[in-house]
């Protein structure tokens, strides 16, 4: 499993494991097939913000 800071590492239709805003608190997982990448830069500490085919966005945590 590879951790979600890198932007090269998270490609459009890729499953990952993201944490909601609202589930930052718990660290609960969200699991989904990434839609659109919303960061811009090449690496964030917290973790790549996109969002899911779902409409859902979040943080990657893990990528599979």
């Amino acid at each position: 499993m590879n951790s979600g800071t890198n932007r090269n590492s998270i490609k459009i239709g890729s499953s990952v494991g993201i944490v909601l805003k609202q589930d930052q608190r718990s660290g609960k997982i969200t699991r989904g097939i990434v839609k659109r990448i919303l960061t811009n830069s090449s690496n964030h500490p917290h973790g790549i913000k996109v969002e899911l085919e779902n409409g859902q966005i979040g943080r990657v945590k893990e990528i599979h």
